[in-house]
């Protein structure tokens, strides 16, 4: 087959934490030197693609900020479309709402002059975030959640992420959310598409998870590729309607797929 071009996710797939994952650099170098102009998608809302640049940097990979973007840099973009006007009540980590504020953003704390609530992963979450998001959301204002994934991986154990916040929420609500960013929403994958500029049948996406990596290629109708290096063990895949084109132990056997 012809690659033009490779989405690949970060946490899981290249890096664990910040060490790169064994045998991922190699693949990378591999993608890179066939030619294949490489994307790389987070589903981390927390940081903007320049830190991005220094982690990956540190790990062994050459990336400018233009081949990155994360659930935070799609959640901006949808607001921006969406709720440029509004208040926006935030749950989540300072390092998303450092992305608001830098896209001209407003946010507020007063439940009752919020126009939307935002949930995303907040490692600081407690009760009273959870009165909180319930008493703006029995407004019935517009509910959007950063990405989905309940469970992230981390240098010792996985732990929880965006989804389990905003399942914690849309349950105490009763509602769920009107709109889940980060892959593999309709807005994520428009960015892709502009960034990787060729037929889909001539892109790959490479992740460790399922339901947000995979499920992004195959609505994409790009060649799918699960590494076993994250979340996705064979249990869950043999469980699993989403079935992935290859199935690799890591990046590092890309060649399987690109040769």
């Amino acid at each position: 087959m012809t690659v033009s071009g490779a989405v690949l996710d970060v946490d899981g797939t290249v890096v664990r934490g910040n060490d790169p994952i064994p045998g991922a650099p190699s693949g990378y170098e591999r993608i890179v030197t066939a030619g294949i102009e490489t994307l790389f998608v987070s589903n981390n809302p927390t940081k903007a693609p320049p830190a991005y640049v220094d982690r990956l940097g540190a790990a062994g990979y050459d990336v400018d900020a233009d081949q990155v973007f994360t659930a935070g840099t799609v959640t901006t973009r949808y607001l921006r479309e969406h709720h440029a006007a509004d208040e926006l009540l935030c749950i989540g980590a300072p390092g998303l709402l450092e992305q608001f504020e830098a896209a001209g953003l407003a946010t507020t704390e007063d439940v009752d002059a919020a126009d939307a609530l935002v949930a995303s992963i907040d490692r600081e979450f407690d009760y009273q975030d959870l009165c909180t998001a319930m008493w703006t959301l029995d407004r019935d204002v517009p509910f959007v959640g950063t990405d989905p994934d309940i469970v992230i991986p981390a240098p010792d154990r996985d732990v929880p992420g965006s989804g389990a916040v905003i399942n914690a929420i849309a349950g105490v609500a009763e509602r769920e959310p009107d709109v889940v960013l980060g892959k593999p929403s309709d807005t994520a994958i428009e960015m892709v598409r502009e960034r990787l500029p060729y037929p889909p049948e001539e892109c790959l996406v490479v992740g460790d998870r399922l339901n947000t990596d995979i499920a992004l290629g195959e609505r994409a109708g790009m060649t799918t590729v699960l590494v076993r290096s994250g979340v996705t063990d064979d249990a869950t895949l043999a469980a699993s309607d989403i079935e992935p084109d290859y199935v690799l132990d890591t990046l590092g056997e890309i060649d399987r797929v690109i040769d």
